[in-house]
């Protein structure tokens, strides 16, 4: 248990998406019911003895730009010792959907500036949880392969920002891709990017795992 990395009487705070979010703004105050509450419920129950602070700012339908625009609000005034991030899945529909133009090297722009703010106001220990997709997709002739296809590019953003800023990288897209060896992706999701229960189980798994739980 020793190898725990998360100290008692510290902070942590988890930032993202809807993936994050999970209802942490309504009825699952103030943790959600996705991952994030899994992985406190299970530090919680594992280690007792240790004082830590979990704060969650998830919310649902941000790119890496609405987190740039909210990080003084929702993250800096917390100081976390500290910090998971999870973004990027937004950025690429929304870029292939919806007009919004929130390409890889933007993605990379606008993430290395909040990495940077947060090491230059607190220096917080940082993890980066990379974009999923539970798809198998990859006819070329579907809106899912699409962005399946496209998606290794965002995540590569993600994974040189890890090295960069000494950060650990939780890579749930790889574990989705393992499940789905094994089982349909059916028993994860009913659409590619907001999983089941389960779903947020693997990534739970993902982060303790990153923490030595």
């Amino acid at each position: 248990m020793a190898g725990f990395k998360v100290r008692s009487g510290e902070t942590f705070l988890f930032i993202g998406d809807s993936i994050t979010d999970c209802g942490r703004r309504d009825q699952f105050a103030p943790l959600g019911n996705g991952y994030v509450r899994q992985v406190v419920d299970l530090v919680t129950a594992r280690y007792p003895e240790r004082d830590i602070r979990f704060i969650n700012t998830g919310i649902g339908g941000n790119t890496v730009l609405d987190l740039q625009a909210r990080w003084a609000e929702d993250v800096l005034r917390y100081s976390p010792d500290w910090l998971s991030v999870k973004i990027g899945i937004n950025d690429i529909h929304q870029t292939q959907r919806a007009g919004n133009n929130i390409p890889p090297p933007v993605l990379e722009e606008a993430y290395r500036d909040i990495l940077t703010r947060a090491r230059e106001h607190c220096e917080p220990k940082m993890m980066l949880i990379d974009p999923f997709y539970i798809s198998t997709d990859r006819s070329g002739a579907s809106f899912e392969s699409t962005i399946l296809a496209g998606l290794a590019e965002y995540i590569g953003v993600v994974q040189r920002l890890a090295e960069e800023f000494d950060a650990l990288l939780v890579k749930t897209h790889d574990l989705f891709q393992e499940q789905l060896e094994h089982r349909p992706a059916e028993s994860f999701c009913a659409e590619p990017v907001h999983p089941y229960p389960v779903g947020h189980t693997v990534i739970a798994h993902g982060v303790l795992n990153a923490l030595g739980w």
